[in-house]
């Protein structure tokens, strides 16, 4: 019986995973246990009891859930002025929003590394689809790659300018649009442009610009199918991360492994996760599919 590999950060210093358990998860944001920021955030996965109630109680803020897609902040204390993580020389302005998310997944730590190591400071061009807060845009970029960043969402694009301003990166070449994934796909291979490395990050359910429904079980595969038209002749990597548990990682594989046949390389897939720092218990986060140039 193969195991699925399981990856998991281990060098974040401004966050750490204190506690989970009973649909939740206590998380430290900031410097130090002493100076860091605490939350409990939901997380249907944590079916498991707390290791240490105890932990808890002086959490400075929580979210509560009001209905199954928003809620609201219960705060004790409230966050910083300026309330920022480091990960290296990556830096996040953190900010808490109706949707239970602050503006970084630190289990993507995992996702930036690799990233890194394949651009490898070879002047790629890598197009980065529902981008977010830019983590993966800024891992590509600092590791000397020109980036494509795109997402649906114009205030997240905003939020992303500012973590590369925050993270001096400024001043590299980095392209922003606002669209919806699938449609810039198109128009990219209309166009004849083609890209040496693609990420994908997309949600279980969005919109696009023009409300475009997004849903991942029907909408991944086409867009797989569509990134088959920008790929360079000689493409470095392909890399796929979703959030939903209602699919495994071997349906991300197979999607990969379909594209790239073609093409002579290296697939490696499994879950992403988050280690409590009291314990060796680990909190599922995703699950991801990468491809890389032999």
């Amino acid at each position: 019986m193969n195991a699925i590999p399981i990856a998991y950060p281990t060098d974040w210093t401004e966050y750490e995973l204190i506690d989970s358990g009973d649909g939740e998860k206590l998380e430290r944001f900031g410097p130090d246990a002493a100076s860091g920021y605490t939350l409990i955030r939901p997380d249907p996965r944590a079916l498991w009891q707390k290791n240490n109630p105890a932990l808890w109680e002086t959490a400075d803020a929580s979210f509560k859930r009001t209905d199954p897609k928003t809620g609201q902040w219960i705060v004790n204390n409230p966050p910083p002025s300026v309330w920022t993580v480091a990960y290296h020389e990556l830096k996040f302005t953190l900010r808490p929003t109706e949707f239970k998310h602050v503006g970084v997944f630190p289990e993507q730590a995992v996702n930036w590394n690799w990233i890194k190591e394949q651009v490898n400071e070879k002047p790629l061009n890598i197009l980065n689809l529902f981008a977010y807060t830019g983590g993966a845009t800024m891992a590509a970029a600092s590791a000397g790659a020109k980036v494509t960043h795109v997402d649906a969402v114009k205030s997240t694009l905003t939020w992303a300018h500012e973590n590369v301003t925050a993270s001096g990166l400024a001043d590299k070449p980095i392209r922003w649009i606002e669209d919806d994934a699938y449609k810039f796909v198109t128009r990219e291979a209309k166009r004849g442009n083609y890209y040496d490395g693609i990420i994908l990050d997309p949600p279980r359910f969005g919109r696009g610009t023009k409300g475009e429904v997004w849903k991942l079980e029907d909408d991944l595969p086409k867009m797989v199918s569509a990134i088959k038209q920008i790929l360079s002749p000689n493409p470095t990597f392909v890399l796929i991360n979703a959030y939903t548990a209602d699919i495994s990682s071997i349906v991300l594989l197979n999607l990969l492994n379909d594209l790239m046949k073609n093409y002579k390389g290296n697939l490696t897939f499994g879950e992403l996760a988050l280690k409590e720092s009291h314990s060796d218990r680990l909190l599922p986060n995703g699950i991801f599919v990468r491809w890389a140039n032999a």
